[in-house]
């Protein structure tokens, strides 16, 4: 008969203790580890303090995802001042296998599985070996944090790991060869029942009361972590497929505010689309201030661009590529890459979330232009257009009259012509655009055509530039 007793290292549950009153919180992991699952489990264990529990069960189902949003709910749970348990109810494969075996216990349901832990890229294709190196240690250093057992055997007294950390790297990598598990051709993965007989699962359980009768706690109340509805909707909006639709409509509207004058509904639609675009984002922890500031200072230089600067330089395609930038940046987590294993992840976000960015704009570009000329012409949109036209010999008037008959004479900039200013003729003052950019105060212009409520001009010595 054997007798196991935890001893260096492994933090452990003192059961006397949790047997009246205790106070169990759950949470769940059950989505691909990504950012928003790094700040649900945050809440959840702020979530625990609050309520003053006793220990804290994960609740586990996860193909895997992100390693360094995994390494850092690992963290969280070894730092833990509370036990953590961890109920596997299906799957705990690549990252999940990391997460769960950081936790004080692990108790799985018939048929799951655990392990396979190698760092793939977004092809499913095996990254090199400096990245297989670094998950090698991370997986090895968590099995070693739970120390090791006594086993008492009649009259001998061994030490031994309370979860191998071989079996650990060997979750990891097909060449490390574990006895009488695998060979230097497999990847350790293992069924529910291999992870208890190989000490990676004190038990196997169908529900939470029986882990609660393994850990002989006798009354207990759960206090379950449910997402608020502001959180869910945040992660509603997250999803990478709205956010394209949202990419879209800011790229749309902002195209469409520029073919009109004023103030409109397209510009509304464009601010609406970026205010759920980038709060979300900033909520999740993964947009910044100075990422927001970014994607304003290009709309802004944009706008300059068209509205003070002449044709399009510097400024407009600056513009256009910080806008891009501050889209793109806003869904990459910001952390300080120690590591060139975590670099690769964030340079894998990056080039998604570029891809994602640029693909939504073309298709936003695309279809503004093409509906910019098809859609007042359509049978549906025909009742939003006026039909009749209101004539001149009708009495109708549309413009100022006066600006008609201003053409070809002379006149001096009254102000800097940006390219559009003031300009006096005689003793009257007209709004004007300059015909070739900028314009100085005081220099002659002559009055080439007439517009809406302005006119267009040039400088005295480049009309025959423009003749």
């Amino acid at each position: 008969m054997f007798l196991f007793s935890q001893a260096l290292g492994a933090q452990t549950t003192d059961t006397d203790t949790l047997k009246q009153g205790t106070t169990v919180f759950v949470f769940s992991i059950d989505e691909q580890i990504a950012p928003a699952m790094w700040r649900h489990t945050q809440q959840s264990f702020e979530r625990a303090k609050e309520k003053e529990a006793d220990m804290v069960l994960i609740k586990l189902n996860t193909y895997g995802g992100m390693v360094n949003m995994a390494d850092s709910i690992r963290s969280k749970i070894l730092e833990s001042p509370l036990p953590v348990y961890v109920f596997i109810e299906n799957n705990a494969a690549s990252a999940g296998a990391l997460i769960s075996i950081a936790a004080d216990s692990v108790f799985m349901r018939p048929g799951s599985r655990i392990g396979s832990a190698s760092v793939v890229n977004q092809q499913g294709e095996v990254m090199p070996e400096k990245y297989q190196s670094y998950m090698r240690s991370t997986m090895r250093s968590t099995a070693e944090a739970h120390g090791k057992d006594t086993l008492i055997t009649g009259s001998d007294t061994l030490l031994r790991w309370h979860r191998d950390p071989l079996i650990a790297e060997g979750m990891v990598d097909p060449s490390i060869v574990v006895p009488g598990i695998v060979d230097s051709t497999k990847i350790v993965a293992f069924t529910a029942q291999e992870a208890l007989q190989h000490g990676y699962c004190e038990a196997i359980v169908n529900s939470v009361p029986e882990i609660m009768q393994w850990l002989e706690v006798d009354k207990y109340e759960i206090a379950e972590y449910k997402p608020s509805g502001l959180e869910k909707i945040i992660r509603f909006l997250v999803n990478p497929a709205l956010q394209g639709i949202l990419i879209m409509i800011i790229v749309g509207g902002i195209y469409f505010e520029l073919q009109q004058p004023g103030i409109g509904f397209a510009l509304a639609a464009a601010v609406i689309a970026a205010l759920l675009y980038f709060a979300p984002l900033y909520l999740e922890g993964l947009a910044a201030n100075w990422e927001l500031g970014i994607f304003i200072i290009g709309l802004l230089l944009i706008a300059i661009e068209i509205f003070v600067i002449p044709g399009f330089g510097i400024a407009g395609v600056s513009g256009i590529l910080l806008a891009i930038a501050g889209l793109v940046l806003a869904m990459v987590d910001n952390v300080v890459f120690e590591f060139e294993f975590h670099a690769l992840e964030a340079v894998k976000i990056l080039l998604s979330s570029l891809v994602l960015v640029t693909l939504s704009s073309l298709v936003a570009l695309i279809g503004s232009i093409y509906l910019s000329k098809k859609i007042l012409t359509s049978q549906q949109f025909s009742a939003l257009v006026l039909g009749d036209t209101q004539q001149k010999d009708e009495g109708y008037i549309g413009i100022d009259t006066v600006v008609k008959t201003l053409k070809g004479r002379i006149g001096i900039a009254e102000t800097v012509l940006r390219p559009s200013g003031k300009v006096r003729i005689d003793e009257d003052i007209f709004d004007a655009r300059s015909e070739t950019g900028f314009v100085e105060k005081g220099e002659k212009v002559k009055v080439v055509r007439d517009g809406t409520y302005q006119i267009y001009v040039l400088k005295v010595k480049e009309e025959h530039k423009h003749e």
